[in-house]
């Protein structure tokens, strides 16, 4: 029998993430989860009056697909999937993990095909830029392990964080919309970081529910090559099933001239991808008040309140800087005091000062008043 929580949630992806119109169709993707959790996206999609597409997945078997896949195969894959997203009007992928490194058995050249032919096309040019689209996770015991924390009490935290009311987030990140597009010069501080880039003229997108759950950020990107110093994150993160730790990145007019961690030859491997990948092609702002720590999972980690994350690749259209990659991957640092501390400028003014807005028009986003 389905948990209330997931009914709630699976209502409020239908009602409020995609906004989903009767006779539109939305395709349903789900990794590793109960059965019982598909039901009830199914079940809300029909309660809305759209058409639900259903595939069901499992990591397992999916590795060894991409242990040995080809060039061809992947070209292939993409193609005819391809068709499919191009048909949808919406997309919901939900992600559960029985063992969270199951991928890292696959074979790394398996990995770039896939990632640079199959997701880059249906999901980077087709999923992203013409659907409206929700990704979040599910809380299995192997995300509970990451997190240090049981099953029970990693799935009400989970609740909590994705079942926010993310319309009072919404109204409370105008005033941070505002002030990013009024900026020309960011500067950020912390151990080991201090770098400076412009985002005079860009976007700022706030993320409050709609594309992401757990949601709570909001974006844009640098001017590509004004980005000048070091930033060393705070936050482990995996790529690709290979864990990465104290990445540190040296920039020299926007380009990552020198890139260190625990694996310094496999953080290079991935900044080798191609061109675009020892850029910058997104800065963000964490607020989610529940994600205080992280959880190795960068869609919770990426909204750590107090946090920002400085990202590897592709920029997104809506705040595009030029810049296009086959990977985008969300780096994270955290500047409250229990992660050593850290402070924003905008122009030369401090915003926020150990991971707290100090300017009276962004304080609504500080934690306590966003629950």
């Amino acid at each position: 029998m389905a948990d209330q929580r997931i009914t709630q949630l699976a209502e409020n992806l239908m009602t409020y993430s995609c906004a989903l119109k009767p006779g539109e169709k939305v395709l349903i993707e789900v990794y590793d989860c109960d059965d019982f959790v598909a039901e009830e996206l199914v079940r809300a999609a029909y309660k809305v009056g759209a058409v639900p597409h259903l595939e069901i997945r499992r990591y397992r078997p999916f590795a060894a697909l991409v242990d040995g896949l080809s060039k061809e195969q992947a070209e292939d894959m993409a193609r005819y999937d391809a068709a499919r997203m191009n048909e949808m009007d919406a997309y919901i992928g939900i992600r559960g993990y029985d063992n969270a490194s199951e991928m890292s058995g696959a074979s790394k050249q398996g990995i770039e095909y896939y990632q640079s032919i199959y997701s880059h096309m249906v999901h980077g040019t087709i999923r992203v830029k013409k659907t409206k689209w929700c990704v979040l996770r599910y809380p299995t015991p192997s995300m509970a392990q990451l997190a240090g924390m049981s099953t029970r009490d990693f799935e009400d935290f989970y609740f909590n964080v994705c079942n926010l009311d993310y319309s009072k987030m919404s109204v409370a990140m105008d005033s941070l919309v505002e002030m990013m597009e009024k900026t020309d010069k960011v500067r950020l501080t912390a151990k080991d970081t201090d770098i400076t880039f412009s985002i005079k003229g860009m976007k700022a997108i706030k993320c409050d529910g709609k594309m992401n759950i757990p949601d709570g950020e909001v974006y844009t990107a640098p001017i590509r090559d004004s980005i000048n110093g070091r930033i060393t994150y705070n936050t482990p993160s995996e790529y690709s099933g290979t864990g990465f730790d104290n990445i540190s990145f040296l920039f020299k007019d926007g380009k990552i001239i020198e890139a260190t961690a625990n694996n310094t030859e496999a953080l290079n491997r991935v900044l080798d991808t191609d061109e675009g990948a020892r850029y910058i092609g997104e800065f963000a702002i964490g607020v989610n008040p529940f994600v205080t720590k992280p959880m190795n999972d960068t869609l919770f980690d990426e909204k750590i309140s107090g946090s920002i994350h400085f990202t590897p690749g592709a920029a997104y259209d809506d705040a595009y800087n030029g810049n296009d990659s086959a990977i985008h991957w969300d780096l994270v640092l955290i500047q409250t005091p229990e992660y050593g501390g850290g402070d924003m400028w905008f122009d030369d003014v401090k915003v926020r000062e150990n991971g707290r807005f100090i300017v009276p028009e962004l304080e609504c986003l500080n934690p306590e008043n966003l629950m």
